[in-house]
């Protein structure tokens, strides 16, 4: 598998389904710099035209994005997006939308921690 700045939302879906399967069925959203991509929800590519707040802040910053967007479809869920790097160019980005309202995120943080001696 190969992405670049120019992969088209076909050339995504496998890394996209990936890192939805990891995430226990969160909605996923990929897309690369000069593409759009796509939008992943209960085990399907729903969205082949899909670009996002978040994933358009991620690709222009070129450095990780948490944050609950104020528009787009998520709108109101905590969403991070991770900036996919090639010889320090951002050429793709890849987005994981909590559903969970952060219950997520914090079981995550709380895994994490060492029990008291």
């Amino acid at each position: 598998m190969r992405i670049t700045k120019s992969s088209p939302p076909e050339e995504l879906e496998t890394i996209g389904l990936v890192v939805h399967e990891l995430t226990n069925g969160m909605p996923v959203t990929v897309r690369s710099k000069d593409k759009k991509g796509i939008r992943i929800e209960n085990g399907r590519v729903i969205d082949r035209e899909y670009t996002g707040p978040v994933l358009e802040e991620a690709l222009e910053k070129g450095e990780v994005v948490r944050k609950v967007p104020s528009t787009g479809v998520y709108k109101g869920l905590p969403v991070v997006v991770v900036p996919i790097k090639e010889e320090g160019e951002t050429i793709a980005a890849v987005g994981v939308v909590d559903v969970t309202f952060g219950v997520y995120s914090e079981i995550n943080i709380i895994g994490r921690r060492r029990p008291a001696k």
